[in-house]
């Protein structure tokens, strides 16, 4: 069975908040600061995702609109 990669690297970015968010509240306080670039970061992709697939939506309904007046 064949997996697909990008199927695979859908689950990077929850991972990343996963591993920050366990980091947080097991290690201790001077550890801690560590673990927070890595939850921004696992956010960020997820928000950047989001915001790509809606401006994505956005300009395949314009193009779909864009045909229907042409005819």
């Amino acid at each position: 069975m064949k997996i697909n990669k990008r199927f695979l690297l859908s689950f990077v970015a929850p991972f990343m908040i996963l591993i920050s968010a366990i980091g947080l509240v097991v290690n201790d306080n001077s550890r801690k600061i560590f673990y927070f670039p890595l939850g921004l970061m696992g956010i960020s992709i997820i928000l950047e995702k989001d915001v790509r697939r809606r401006l994505d939506r956005k300009n395949i309904l314009k193009k779909i609109k864009s045909f229907q007046k042409v005819k």
